[in-house]
């Protein structure tokens, strides 16, 4: 028994396989998506209306064409523009003898949508900024010491001059960074928006990545601002200690000097609590985490 199984295993595939081929010669139906794309436009022509994604169609064939049909790679459904402008109504059946890769021996049964409604405009140009998509995750204790940078920071998008009009921007791939603790420098492409084109698709990205960390700043004088010449305030006191977070890098080369603070006097003079917040002016790409003391308290003197 054991000496036929081979036997019976090969008599079972044949079967099989025969089987598949006899079913597959028949014919059958199936609704398949396809991209749908408009060609031959005069030149410097495009289409200034939003095309359906896919159009579905209804096809009978046999089955082994089907068969092709579905694992075979993506095609277009090619339609011709013929090269006029404006308004133009297409009926898609009228392209099915353009697109060679439905066999002859296909039947298309039906198209949805049927027809096309498209406005054949100039392809414009304009100048737009690009904006990243990035995710970034950081190491415990890192993080970003200044903005991201991008170069180009700028691209000429091309496309329908109706689109282009309300465009004011691209974005980037949406691209995920991990584990960041030093400097990276990487690439993304910009985003493939359907019936534009760019003069530049691939972006460099910057990124300085640093160890976060806090540093005091003591003994910041404290300012009163638009005061009357014939007044002055007495802040108690009139200095400040300011707690800076920001990138090692950053922080190591700052000092007191770099960091301002002040009051109005028209918020002295408003106040019904005793008291003032000071404000301050710190570095680019630092973050304040404290003042001490956070109020001050005020003498006002009139000369006269």
């Amino acid at each position: 028994m054991k000496k036929n199984i081979h036997i019976i295993i090969i008599s079972l595939l044949f079967s099989i396989i025969l089987w598949g081929s006899i079913s597959l010669s028949k014919d059958y139906y199936i609704t398949v998506n396809f991209p749908v794309k408009i060609v031959n436009f005069r030149d410097g022509y495009t289409s200034g209306t939003k095309l359906p994604e896919k159009i579905s169609a209804k096809i009978k064939g046999s089955g082994w064409k089907l068969l092709s049909l579905s694992l075979g790679s993506e095609s277009d459904y090619l339609v011709s523009a013929g090269g006029d402008t404006g308004r133009k109504y297409i009926n898609l059946y009228n392209s099915i003898s353009e697109n060679q890769w439905l066999a002859s021996d296909m039947e298309v049964i039906d198209l949805s949508p049927d027809t096309l409604s498209i406005r054949i405009e100039k392809v414009g140009r304009k100048k737009v900024k690009i904006d990243t998509d990035i995710t970034l995750d950081f190491k415990p204790g890192y993080g970003l010491a200044d903005n991201i940078r991008i170069s180009p920071e700028s691209t000429y998008v091309f496309g329908p001059v109706s689109f282009l009009k309300n465009l004011m921007s691209v974005p980037t791939e949406k691209k995920m960074l991990s584990s960041l603790d030093s400097k990276i420098v990487d690439h993304v492409s910009l985003k493939n928006i359907r019936g534009m084109s760019f003069d530049q698709n691939l972006v460099t990205i910057y990124l300085d990545v640093q160890k976060i960390v806090d540093k005091n700043f003591d003994n910041i004088a404290v300012s009163v601002l638009d005061l009357p010449s014939d007044r002055e305030v007495v802040l108690l006191p009139n200095r400040v200690s300011i707690g800076a977070r920001g990138g090692v890098n950053i922080l190591g080369k700052l000092n007191e000097e770099q960091f301002k603070a002040y009051v109005y006097y028209r918020d002295v003079v408003l106040d019904t609590v005793g008291s003032v917040v000071p404000q301050v002016e710190f570095p680019k790409n630092t973050s304040i985490m404290y003042i001490k003391p956070e109020r001050l308290r005020y003498i006002i003197k009139k000369y006269k």
